[in-house]
């Protein structure tokens, strides 16, 4: 019974905790494979868009017609800028349809329809693009404080525990306070991994939004020049 209350391994400084620092470590413990199945997931998913943009942008830029590359990509675009391509060539398509490109003012107001749904189509792309961000930018900032907040209820119960013993030995007091500071670690390993992966996703995920801006602008130049020329 004696070694078991002196265990200090990682089990068995779980098992010997109070119930509200297991709770902080549960929590810091499933918020941290959380963050890194969310860091997973996006790492894979960045690589695979940039890819996919890498080859769109290719047959893009290729000189083929637009009109072949909207029929071969139809209605399931693969990637979110294959989305605002088929987003604006749909518009385009269906103005020209309707006969939207007769008058000037038609083809301003169809100019203006189209940038407006490429920034639609841009702007629920990234929205789904940084979903979960949110999470990991909250368990970077708050998970050292939930550890702290176990590790000082644990400090507690431990000098309470001392106070009715009445016994100051370091044997008494070493295994409360190993336990209360392990809760601190596991607030550290949640939050490092999560604070650099949140700057490192961050970053990649604005300059993937650059792209598809940069993209949608060149695109919408290229409609307006078509527009021009039926004048």
């Amino acid at each position: 019974m004696a070694q078991a209350a002196h265990d200090l391994s990682i089990m068995g400084l779980f098992l010997q905790a109070d119930w509200i620092v297991k709770a902080v470590m549960i929590l810091l413990l499933l918020a941290s494979v959380w963050s890194w199945a969310i860091i997973v997931d996006k790492t894979i998913r960045l690589r695979r868009l940039r890819s996919q943009a890498k080859q769109f942008e290719d047959a893009f830029w290729s000189g083929g017609s637009l009109e072949e590359l909207f029929d071969r990509i139809g209605n399931r675009p693969p990637d979110p800028m294959s989305s605002i391509f088929v987003s604006a060539m749909r518009e385009w398509r269906r103005s020209a349809a309707k006969g939207l490109l007769s008058s000037e003012s038609l083809r301003e107001n169809l100019q203006d329809r189209i940038e407006r749904v490429m920034g639609i189509t841009l702007g629920r792309e990234m929205d789904q693009l940084e979903r979960y961000m949110t999470f990991l930018a909250s368990v970077g900032s708050a998970a050292p404080f939930v550890g702290l907040f176990g590790t000082v209820w644990g400090i507690m119960n431990s000098f309470a525990a001392i106070a009715g013993s009445k016994n100051t030995s370091l044997a008494v007091v070493a295994p409360g306070i190993a336990e209360a500071l392990f809760a601190t670690a596991l607030g550290l390993v949640a939050a490092i991994p999560a604070v650099l992966a949140f700057n490192k996703l961050n970053s990649d995920i604005s300059r993937y939004g650059n792209r598809l801006e940069a993209f949608s602008g060149e695109f919408g130049a290229i409609l307006s020049r078509q527009l021009e020329e039926k004048h």
